[in-house]
């Protein structure tokens, strides 16, 4: 499961995070982002069709890994994997949560903001976290002060972060990816706008 997690959060160095509220042009969006060569998204919980939306993308587009975002119990980690999800994420973490996902062997992304809530799920075995939020929650000074106590883990770090800030979060050593919102800002859809954008993120690294 550690694995999985860690290979899909390898495939770009930007994940998406999308927050649908309706079901209609979601094909052309998750065209327009494969297009931009982006591999994973993240589609929070934050609508009611969320978990359609996940179902949907889960069934015609499998050359994305597609992951559920805003997680906060048991209950939505069981709906999310029901619906197809490849992953899930969460803003913060319980140790249920966390063991439920290691029981049924599904990638999860927990989230972190201090060394204390890493603690916790290390005798899980995670060593792959969502560091959130990360401009508010000190910023790249505090990620790099974790690396020290925490040599191996690496982070996803989500929110503050856009195309201005992302390259300099990427070149952090223990920073495997970032999240971010600033490729599909709204529901008001350019997909010709989402694809150039997507294309930047995608080239960060090279």
């Amino acid at each position: 499961m550690h694995t999985k997690i860690k290979s899909i959060l390898s495939l770009s160095p930007v994940m998406p995070v999308l927050i649908i509220n309706t079901i209609d042009n979601l094909e052309n969006l998750m065209s327009s982002l494969i297009e931009g060569n982006l591999n994973n998204i993240e589609i929070t919980l934050r609508t009611s069709c969320a978990l359609k939306a996940i179902e949907i993308v889960a069934n015609k587009f499998p050359e994305l890994k597609v992951g559920a975002g805003t997680v906060l119990n048991t209950t939505d980690l069981k709906n999310v994997k029901d619906a197809g999800a490849s992953f899930a994420v969460s803003p913060g973490s319980t140790y249920e949560l966390a063991k439920m996902a290691v029981d049924i062997n599904f990638p999860f992304l927990p989230g972190v903001s201090s060394s204390s809530q890493i603690m916790n799920l290390l005798d899980l075995g995670y060593k792959h976290f969502k560091f959130f939020p990360a401009e508010a929650s000190g910023g790249i000074k505090y990620i790099n002060s974790l690396i020290g106590p925490f040599p191996d883990i690496m982070f996803c770090p989500t929110g503050g972060i856009n195309e201005n800030n992302a390259l300099e979060w990427l070149n952090q050593k223990n920073v495997i990816c970032v999240g971010g919102s600033w490729i599909v800002p709204s529901n008001i859809y350019d997909f010709k706008e989402i694809t150039n954008k997507a294309l930047l993120a995608s080239k960060l690294l090279q």
